[in-house]
């Protein structure tokens, strides 16, 4: 085989790589939109049913730009990110024992939705100190196909990506289930031990900008493979 010049090589990587990451941008682009407006109409939805029970319930959906948009559900805020970069997988990732990309190497490249969970009163009440959790992330290649790492049930429901194409249906799903996550992954106290002491400053702000940090395992180790909280 005639060896390449090293212009031939860049140009067969631009043709081989490049292109397909712009294919996989605009899969993921199309996605994060199918999530815009399945989210606008869930939030919708689920409105109505919630004024019905208890108009104090606040189901909202907000869009924040191209690649960003919140809903909140009650006292949750859920925001989704679409990341503009694509990414491929570390050597040690579950991915590569997958005859799907066996079969095809460059069907491991992807791009990322990313979904946070945050207290809606760390937003509204300005407590930049407070935590939020990444709680799922979507990966969609260059042939629309999809899989889900997240906590429980984002975790393992959405996992074979040999067969999942994204599309509305996939979507609404994926929402639902996000939804249900973060209404039962709920605010627990913090062990005394970890808020025993707090400074002056801490004290004479938190009343103006709520500076005592919150968060739903605040104190807590949020575990990053598994589904236990310790």
């Amino acid at each position: 085989m005639e060896k390449l010049t090293p212009r031939e090589l860049i140009i067969k990587t631009l043709k081989e790589k490049s292109s397909l990451k712009q294919d996989v941008y605009a899969n993921t682009l199309h996605a994060f939109n199918l999530f815009k407006s399945t989210a606008k109409q869930v939030a919708a939805d689920l409105k109505k049913e919630a004024t019905a029970i208890d108009k104090r319930v606040i189901i909202d959906y907000k869009e924040k730009g191209a690649f960003e948009f919140e809903l909140r559900v009650a006292g949750d805020l859920l925001i989704f990110n679409m990341h503009t970069n694509i990414f491929e997988f570390d050597k040690s990732h579950n991915i590569w024992k997958s005859s799907y990309v066996k079969e095809e190497h460059m069907r491991s490249f992807c791009g990322i939705i990313n979904i946070y969970n945050f207290l809606n009163d760390s937003f509204t009440y300005n407590r930049v100190n407070d935590s939020g959790y990444v709680i799922g992330r979507i990966f969609v290649n260059n042939e629309n196909h999809y899989f889900v790492e997240g906590k429980r049930q984002l975790g393992f429901l959405y996992n074979d990506f040999i067969h999942s194409i994204i599309d509305e249906e996939a979507i609404k799903s994926v929402l639902e289930s996000t939804i249900l996550y973060c209404l039962n992954f709920d605010l627990f106290t913090p062990p005394f031990d970890s808020i025993k002491e707090i400074s002056v400053a801490d004290m004479q702000t938190a009343s103006e900008g709520m500076q005592i940090k919150t968060g739903k395992r605040l104190g807590f180790r949020f575990q990053a493979d598994n589904d236990d909280f310790a």
